[in-house]
């Protein structure tokens, strides 16, 4: 059974940072490529941000570029968000997601994932 457990999220104010990591169990995570994901209240499930099975490739969101950053620990089945300069408008549930695919292609939709975590909130005041 594949599970993607995400954790980490949190209360933190405006400029501050949070790291969440994502424990995947159940799948061949050294090549899945993963990503992370956030959805706000009333709003659609958006990209964050995409790491390849090898690490070697990471892709951001233009929301996020410079303040986030994506990090793999194959030996552990983890893959983390740093998450600096935190912002009210970051502030949603975070989802880690997995997708099979053993190339290096950059994958930034929601439907192209094939196995998702609960999710993890995330609340910066300001």
């Amino acid at each position: 059974q594949v599970q993607l457990v995400e954790s980490g999220g949190g209360l933190v104010q405006a400029g501050g940072s949070l790291r969440l990591s994502c424990a995947a169990s159940g799948l061949p995570f050294s090549s899945c490529a993963m990503g992370w994901f956030r959805q706000a209240p009333g709003k659609e499930r958006e990209f964050v941000g995409f790491i390849s099975w090898s690490g070697t490739i990471t892709n951001y969101a233009d929301s996020v570029k410079g303040r986030f950053t994506i990090s793999r620990d194959n030996a552990k089945n983890t893959v983390y968000l740093q998450m600096n300069s935190l912002e009210p408008e970051d502030t949603a549930v975070y989802f880690c997601a997995a997708d099979h695919q053993f190339s290096q292609r950059v994958v930034t939709s929601r439907y192209d994932y094939d196995y998702w975590g609960q999710g993890t909130q995330v609340t910066v005041s300001s």
